[in-house]
Order: structure tokens, then C-alpha cells, then sequence
């Protein structure tokens, strides 16, 4: 496997695994600290998760290969991102179809 698809291949795992943690925060959260109040901190912290999740998701799908495409490398930057992206689909499959095996079993 070349380094490329290696590259890849822990891009798209680290994201998964950081949105089944932050998923998995957000189902747990209630049993574990009780149900939310009604205070305007909530959707402020909702938001805030948001915007970081979008920024950290992107710098981990976008930022390698952005910094090789600036630096000249752009047929390996745009090789980067859609072996991520496809890599990251996969993943992503597996989980529905893991999902609809266990509704539907």
C-alpha cells in the first residue's frame, strides 16, 4: 500500500472515530449528567461542538491536502482527498448497513 492510501486510510479512521466519540458523548450525556436544563448554554454549546467538528473534520479530510497542493503536489493532493473521501464512504456504509442489520434483526 502506498503511502498515499496510507495517508488516507488514517485520515478517514480518525474522523470516524472522532464522530462515533462525539456521537456517543451525545447519546450518553443525558444518562450520565442528568437531563439537560432549560438555560441558553445549551444550544451555545451545541454550536460551539458544531463549528469545532467542522473545523477539526476538515482539517482532517482537507488539511494535508491543501498543503500539498499549495506546495506543488497537486495530482498527490487531489489523489489524497478522493482515496480519503472513498475510504471515508466505506466506513460510512458499514456503519448503515451495520445499522439496518440491527433494526432489522
Amino acid at each position: 500500500m502506498n503511502a498515499i492510501v496510507k495517508n488516507a486510510f488514517k485520515n478517514a479512521v480518525a474522523t470516524a472515530v472522532y464522530v462515533a466519540a462525539v456521537a456517543s458523548f451525545l447519546f450518553y450525556a443525558p444518562q450520565s449528567f442528568g437531563p439537560a436544563k432549560n438555560t441558553v448554554l445549551v444550544p451555545i454549546a451545541m454550536l460551539l461542538l458544531f463549528v469545532f467538528s467542522a473545523a477539526f473534520t476538515g482539517f482532517l479530510v482537507f488539511g494535508r491536502p491543501a498543503l500539498w497542493y499549495l506546495d506543488g503536489k497537486k495530482e498527490e493532493a487531489l489523489s489524497l482527498l478522493v482515496y480519503t473521501l472513498l475510504i471515508f464512504l466505506v466506513i460510512t456504509l458499514i456503519a448503515l448497513f451495520g445499522l439496518i442489520f440491527y433494526l432489522t434483526w
